[in-house]
């Protein structure tokens, strides 16, 4: 069955691996995978409450060893502590999941450049930060690693009313892509993977507030007629770190039952929103993040 654990046990035993944005969502779900599967678990994200509840309940479901620890991935200093504390907690690191981000809707012409620099800095920089920090711990120690990187199906195709984010993970595909031809002879992988609806309920219901989420239905832009099951992603995402994908290097999969395919853009079907819907959806949006 698809929404079935796919690995043996044991795959990833011996193996940390870091999270990033790993407190919630998608980033829990991997990370949890991660754990049955043998391997520690470094998560992180801004909120050190959230991190810490999780990793409590990912030890108590799983059995397995979780660090908590709060890190801006904007701010290189703390990307270059967690890489420290970590060495410090398990000795060496094998993994790192690039999957904190940031998004919203919204038409460009209504961003302020400030806003869109924020989805630049979080999306792109921090993820470009991470990246150099662990790559270069690896290149010194002469150790062999994986990187994977969160994208979207927009970072190829483009969409509109959401241009930060496409502009970003564009970026970070195409670092992806570079990092594995340039950083490959060092026995470092880099690979991506663009997923198509995945919903979360947070990061959703800051997207599409109120009963835009039911009017746009992702289902009915996807030909096999379904949003994916988080375990689809975490069993993807664990096979690209797991040892099994050694040749596996500068690929991104997408994972979206044919959306892209069917419609290039994944918002592009915003533009039936009024601009007096906009003012609505906007103050929606506001209201959502100060929940």
């Amino acid at each position: 069955m698809y929404n079935e654990p796919m690995l043996k046990d044991g795959t990833l035993k011996g193996k940390t691996l870091v999270v990033t944005g790993g407190g919630t969502g998608l980033g829990r779900s991997m990370s949890k995978y991660f754990l049955q599967l043998g391997a520690n678990v470094v998560i992180t994200s801004r909120k050190l409450d959230v991190l810490q509840k999780t990793a409590a309940e990912l030890e108590t479901e799983t059995g397995g060893t979780v660090l908590a620890l709060a890190c801006d991935v904007r701010n290189d200093f703390e990307v270059e502590q967690v890489l420290k504390q970590t060495l410090e907690k398990f000795g060496s690191v094998h993994g790192l999941l690039n999957n904190a981000a940031g998004n919203f809707i919204s038409p460009t012409e209504r961003l302020s450049a400030k806003a869109f620099g924020v989805i630049i800095d979080i999306v792109l920089k921090g993820t470009v930060n991470c990246t150099l920090a662990f790559g270069k711990h690896w290149i010194e120690q002469k150790q062999q690693a994986s990187i994977l990187n969160i994208v979207t199906t927009y970072a190829f195709t483009g969409s509109g009313y959401v241009v930060p984010s496409a502009c970003a993970k564009g970026g970070v595909l195409a670092m992806t892509r570079s990092l594995a031809a340039e950083w490959g002879r060092y026995g470092i992988r880099c690979n991506a993977i663009a997923p198509g609806p995945f919903p979360t309920k947070g990061a959703w219901d800051r997207l599409l507030p109120g009963d835009l989420a039911k009017k746009f239905d992702f289902k009915n832009r996807v030909p096999l007629k379904r949003v994916g099951d988080h375990q689809e992603l975490a069993n993807l995402a664990a096979y690209l770190m797991s040892d099994f994908s050694g040749y596996i290097n500068g690929e991104v999969i997408t994972i979206d039952g044919g959306e892209w395919l069917q419609g290039a853009g994944q918002f592009n079907g915003l533009e039936a929103v009024t601009p007096e819907m906009w003012d609505m959806l906007e103050a929606m949006i506001r209201n959502t993040k100060g929940s």
